[in-house]
């Protein structure tokens, strides 16, 4: 990660803060610490963060309220939420109101310095997502979509209706032709932060479209599945704007 990544730290507790705040410093991050809401918000209003780290235990308002709210803005950092409580419930609810992800204290370093890098990967690699216009239109393997209609066409011109979520999904395939994406990849791409790790949906979209695209062509596998790696859309995709 390079020295502009920048880290809130949200934690009350001076000694947690400072040895967190050092580990990540270690590892090449730039890191603000916070001891409450107050301070995480002046933070905001005038430097740019790309993850905060957030501790559930807060005086005042909480780690949950503050997710809440920071999560309710408009471009929203990603969260990590670090707490002493590891109960099913508060992570549940810690990961419903916006949180990417949740670490109960005690933690490894290690984990924590891997669930930080990975959170700002996918955030970013969402954020490198090809970007599509409503003109273009895209053909692969006899089938075309036109992403201004949304009308899919296979080889044999009958017109397959896509759902919202299974023509988003289509569409990250078709941007990322013959290159292996992995469940979160897609998850992050297509749901955005709304989703969390335990969303299903993207798994009901994909066999959905999966079932859709192998009844217009049985003889062909379009979407195919890599172990231990994720999906691949199979045929070379051209894209043009009309």
């Amino acid at each position: 990660m390079q020295q502009t990544t920048l880290i809130a730290t949200v934690e009350d507790d001076p000694e947690i803060r400072i040895l967190v705040s050092d580990l990540l410093t270690r590892e090449g991050f730039e890191v603000a610490p916070c001891q409450n809401a107050e301070e995480l918000d002046r933070l905001l209003a005038r430097r740019r963060v790309d993850l905060v780290l957030l501790d559930l235990m807060l005086p005042g308002e909480d780690g949950l309220s503050i997710c809440r709210r920071v999560r309710a803005g408009p471009d929203s950092p990603p969260v990590l939420m670090v707490t002493a409580k590891g109960e099913d419930l508060d992570r549940i609810i810690g990961l419903e109101i916006g949180a990417d992800d949740y670490l109960p204290k005690p933690f490894n370093p290690r984990e924590l310095v891997a669930r930080a890098k990975a959170i700002l990967r996918r955030t970013r690699e969402a954020h490198h997502a090809a970007s599509v216009t409503p003109v273009d239109v895209f053909r692969f393997a006899g089938w075309t979509l036109n992403a201004g209609s949304r009308e899919l066409i296979p080889p044999d011109g009958q017109p397959v209706e896509l759902t919202g979520g299974e023509f988003d999904l289509l569409l990250v395939l078709l941007t990322h032709p013959q290159r292996v994406l992995s469940r979160d990849q897609l998850l992050d791409w297509t749901r955005g932060r709304s989703a969390t790790p335990y969303d299903r949906t993207i798994d009901v979209q994909l066999s959905r479209l999966r079932r859709k695209l192998g009844q217009a062509s049985p003889a062909v596998t379009l979407i195919k599945t890599v172990r231990g790696g994720g999906y691949l859309f199979a045929p070379a995709v051209e894209r043009e704007r009309v």
